[in-house]
């Protein structure tokens, strides 16, 4: 596989699509259901873990990184921080 680094994005879209989004906030909220540690202040009145890991996606606290793959191999390791700016 061929590792393509640069300082832009290259593979896919310029922002987080929804298949990605999903697959964060689902990632997200499993850690926060086995116990992992909540980055963010939450209102009192937010208890579901899915809205804690939607709102600490909205404020880019998470250290994520997103790995895109062409079909010939040739990948791209997008931090988070960019497809949020998109």
């Amino acid at each position: 596989m061929k590792r393509l680094e640069v300082n832009r994005i290259l593979i896919g879209p310029p922002k987080l699509t929804k298949y990605e989004r999903a697959r964060i906030v689902g990632a997200r909220a499993l850690q926060l259901s086995m116990g992992a540690p909540i980055l963010i202040s939450v209102p009192e009145n937010v208890r579901d873990f899915i809205d804690i890991a939607l709102m600490e996606l909205e404020e880019g606290v998470l250290p994520i990184t997103i790995r895109r793959t062409l079909p010939d191999g040739t990948y791209q390791d997008i931090p988070l921080s960019w497809l949020l700016r998109g």
